[in-house]
């Protein structure tokens, strides 16, 4: 948590908040349920966003990383930037909600 934010956790709320918004156009499920975003930092003049994709190769992840990353930038009022990592999907990475939805736990 960056200490020096004011605000800080009003701050990240909005920002997760913005980001349900942005929905995996296969799964019909947004990016946060999913579990995609992995990381956000708010810095005072800037935010990072760290995000996986279900796949390797996932045919939307330009779209998918773009649109997150602009979700966050509007909610935060701060240039943004946004990562793609590396780390493997699996359904337990989903929210609880979102898992029982698909009848995983």
């Amino acid at each position: 948590m960056a200490e020096n934010v004011e605000n800080y956790e009003a701050l990240h709320e909005a920002a997760m908040t913005a980001m349900r918004e942005v929905m995996d156009p296969e799964i019909g499920m947004n990016v946060v349920e999913l579990g995609l975003v992995r990381d956000l930092q708010i810095e005072a003049d800037s935010a990072h966003i760290v995000m996986m994709m279900t796949t390797p190769f996932c045919p939307y992840a330009p779209q998918l990383l773009e649109q997150t990353r602009r979700a966050a930038q509007q909610a935060l009022d701060r240039p943004t930037t946004i990562e793609m990592s590396m780390e493997m999907w699996t359904p337990d990475l989903m929210e609880d909600s979102a898992a029982a939805e698909w009848g995983l736990f």
